[in-house]
C-alpha cells in the first residue's frame, strides 16, 4: 500500500534530508501499528519556532512556539480506524488524514533537554502528531493520555527508536 507523506519546509535549509527519512518512517510505523490499510495522505510542514508560533497563534489562540501541531482532517476514534468511503479523495484515491507542523528548532532543543538524538525526538513528535490525526488525545491526565502515551512508546520502539528513554 502506498501512503503519501507530503513534506515541505517553510524556509530553505531549515532541516536536512534526514528529517524526511525519519518523518516518513515514523508516519508509516504509526499507520501500520494502527492497522490503517487504506492509502492515506499526511501533509507535514517543517518550520522554525517563529513559524510554529504564528500557526499556534492563528489556529489555537496560543501565542507561543510549540514542538508539533496536528490538524486532523476528520474525527476518528482512537484505536478503531474507520471512515466513510466518501472521505477518500476521488482525484487521488487517498484518504486525507490531516496536516502537521513541526518546529525543527524545538526538536533540537528538546532532544538536548531530554538526552535524545534529534532523530529520536523527531520520530517521537511525529508519532505523537499522527496519533492525534487518528483520534488520540491527551486533554487530561486520565485514561486517554495513558492510552496515547502507551501507543507512542510501543510505536517508537517498533520504528527503531527505543521506547523508554527521554521524554
Amino acid at each position: 500500500m502506498k501512503h503519501r507523506i507530503e513534506i515541505r519546509r517553510a524556509k530553505r535549509g531549515i532541516a536536512g534530508e534526514e528529517y524526511n527519512k525519519v518523518i516518513k518512517n515514523a508516519v508509516a510505523s504509526v499507520l501500520r501499528a494502527e492497522g490503517v490499510d487504506t492509502p492515506c495522505c499526511v501533509s507535514v510542514l517543517i518550520t522554525d519556532d517563529e513559524g510554529i508560533r504564528e500557526i499556534n497563534r492563528d489556529f489555537r489562540g496560543v501565542d507561543r512556539p510549540t514542538d508539533v501541531l496536528s490538524f486532523p482532517a476528520m474525527e476518528l476514534t482512537p484505536g478503531g480506524f474507520s471512515f466513510e468511503p466518501s472521505d477518500i479523495e476521488p482525484d487521488t484515491g487517498l484518504l486525507p488524514l490531516g496536516d502537521m507542523a513541526v518546529s525543527a528548532q524545538r526538536i533540537r532543543a528538546q532532544a538536548e533537554e531530554f538526552g535524545n538524538t534529534e532523530a529520536r525526538e523527531l520520530a517521537y513528535m511525529t508519532i505523537h502528531s499522527v496519533l492525534h490525526l487518528l483520534g488520540y488525545d491527551h486533554v487530561d491526565e486520565g485514561e486517554q493520555k495513558k492510552k496515547m502515551r502507551a501507543r507512542e512508546k510501543a510505536i517508537l520502539k517498533e520504528a527503531g527508536y527505543g521506547g523508554e528513554e527521554g521524554k
